[in-house]
């Protein structure tokens, strides 16, 4: 992947210094949740965001569809982020957004999933209003819901599921990370749902913490690309699930979901009947 900015709309610069027609009045930046793949899950206000930007800049895991709402003359600028590939550096990415806003442009930063579940959102609203740039945030569906409802599963149910736990797999550097331990044995006390992204390259280390405190009968699902045509999921139990992530070969990106609430997924129920008996064991 590309760590420069690539403009398919024109090979004009991003920050035309001629552009006094846009210089004479405010810029403005609008983080925009994309949702997980789906064009048809994004929202109305998400839709009319991409449609009034000038410029997009727009993270890799976000469906190309979804930039046929961007105006022609919008400048769309690729700056790809992906768990284990070459990315476009953050502080890059913060520096053209102020650059534009400033020369008053409207900013659209496009984001998979939610702006504020795992995309690094918080982090770019901070660097933005600490230069003096107000933002707006229009929510997107996050992957974690969206692969659930694509299986007919719950995340959260009255007798299965008290609440449920977004968490990464993908400690920062230098952090040493989720407790697993701890979680799962919260999680098992309490009846929480366990939503796991970017844990794939992990899940080794996060499975083999996971069994201290949840039982290896555990439901677990994956799902690889979730809502898009090229989805893949595996049912599967916590004792099982590294083996059926190297058969199956299932890769990032994908949610892992642990927790009884995957019994409520209609292939758990239809396509496999020994999945009772085995939990009941």
């Amino acid at each position: 992947m590309n760590t420069t900015p690539s403009l398919p709309r024109g090979s004009e610069p991003l920050l035309a210094n001629d552009r006094s027609a846009t210089a004479r009045h405010p810029g403005r930046c609008t983080l925009v949740g994309a949702g997980p793949g789906d064009p048809e899950l994004l929202t109305l206000k998400a839709v009319k965001a991409i449609a009034s930007a000038t410029v997009l800049l727009v993270d890799d895991l976000v469906n190309d569809a979804v930039l046929e709402h961007a105006s022609p003359s919008a400048r769309i600028v690729h700056v790809g982020k992906r768990g284990g590939c070459k990315s476009t550096p953050q502080a890059f990415i913060d520096k053209l957004m102020i650059q534009a806003v400033q020369e008053g442009e409207h900013v659209v930063r496009l984001k998979g999933g939610d702006p504020f579940i795992f995309g690094r959102g918080g982090e770019e609203v901070e660097h933005l209003r600490a230069a003096g740039i107000d933002v707006e945030v229009v929510n997107g569906i996050t992957s974690g819901l969206a692969g659930m409802s694509s299986l007919g599963a719950p995340l959260t149910h009255r007798e299965h599921a008290h609440g449920v736990v977004f968490v990464t797999g993908h400690a920062k550097p230098g952090d040493s990370g989720t407790d697993w331990v701890q979680l799962a044995t919260t999680a098992h006390q309490a009846k929480l749902t366990l939503v796991i992204y970017m844990g794939v390259s992990s899940l080794n280390h996060i499975s083999q913490g996971l069994l201290q405190g949840l039982p290896a009968h555990t439901p677990v699902a994956i799902v690889q690309h979730a809502s898009l045509p090229t989805q893949r999921e595996a049912l599967t139990t916590l004792g099982e699930l590294v083996g059926t992530v190297q058969r199956e070969q299932l890769q990032s990106p994908s949610i892992i979901v642990v927790g009884d609430v995957v019994q409520g997924a209609r292939a758990w129920q239809q396509a496999e009947p020994n999945a009772t008996e085995q939990r009941a064991a």
